[in-house]
């Protein structure tokens, strides 16, 4: 039987357009196997994307997305199997949240400066309850009529040298792997391709020291030879080669659906191993028989 996973996917707890339950009714209209629910920053969907994938078909992870900072740039942690009750994590991630709403204020007022007004309240709104990120300002910008896309508004001003941008207080990748352990999971460097490839040895080789799992080798954008280069190095190192379709539901064209990435079977295999590590008491609620 052949399995299929989405390994890295939101919600509204952060940056995603459907609710964790939602999301897990489409996971199990799509047919997955797996998903990994990793939201920003945020933990707060999880247990609703449990909740309703209890006793079903579809085996449901507890994740989380770290946003972390390097001199140049952001790098991404998946910690994956965590107790996402932890109190370490959960004040963490707390404070990050914190400092995402204090970041989304001063960004909004940078854009009234500028002339591009966008409501508060409405941006707050966007992100139903969840965390307040630089998706939820540039759909308010769209709503406005300031840009024509998403893309639009990080390309002019919400990203790194956008006029509006503002730097946030994070932790180092390396503390988030640590975080990650010391909740119970294991962690994943996400989509390398976001800092550089070039830069990928230099982040690297902290973070395995740290206790570093795997790194995200099948996403969308990723050409052959960089899957290829990615997938033998993290052989090389005895790393797990993850993948995900970083789905938020935003419906722009670009975007990767639900399940889209094909993670090959091996691969899926050696994750679901080293998941079943971590939490074999979950595994028991997964109706797929081959895995009781």
């Amino acid at each position: 039987m052949k399995l299929k996973a989405d390994l890295h996917v939101h919600t509204t707890a952060s940056d995603g357009r459907l609710t964790p339950v939602e999301l897990v009714r489409m996971a199990r209209k799509e047919e997955l196997s797996v998903l990994a629910v990793t939201d920003h920053d945020s933990v707060s969907g999880v247990s609703a994307a449990l909740d309703e994938a209890r006793d079903t078909d579809l085996l449901v992870l507890p994740g989380v997305e770290i946003n972390t900072d390097v001199p140049g740039a952001e790098v991404h942690v998946l910690g994956y199997c965590i107790d996402y009750c932890c109190g370490e994590l959960s004040a963490v991630l707390e404070n990050l949240c914190r400092e995402r709403l204090i970041r989304g204020q001063k960004m909004v007022s940078r854009l009234a400066a500028l002339g591009m007004p966008v409501s508060w309240k409405h941006v707050q709104d966007l992100a139903g309850g969840g965390v307040v990120g630089r998706p939820h300002i540039a759909q308010a910008l769209l709503e406005a009529g300031h840009v024509q896309s998403l893309a639009e508004a990080f390309q002019k001003y919400l990203g790194r040298e956008g006029p509006v941008y503002v730097e946030r207080e994070k932790v180092s990748p390396v503390e988030a792997v640590r975080l990650v352990n010391r909740s119970g999971g294991f962690a994943v460097l996400a989509h390398p391709h976001s800092f550089g490839l070039h830069r990928l040895d230099e982040i690297l080789g902290p973070l395995m020291s740290s206790g570093l799992s795997g790194v995200e080798t099948y996403y969308n954008g990723f050409g052959s030879y960089d899957v290829e280069s990615l997938v033998a190095m993290a052989d090389e190192n005895g790393l797990l080669a993850t993948g995900g379709s970083d789905f938020h539901c935003l419906g722009t064209p670009d975007e990767t659906p639900l399940g889209g990435v094909d993670m090959p079977q091996d691969r899926l295999e050696k994750f679901l191993a080293k998941a079943r590590e971590h939490m074999p008491d979950l595994f028991k609620t997964w109706t797929l028989t081959a895995y009781q």
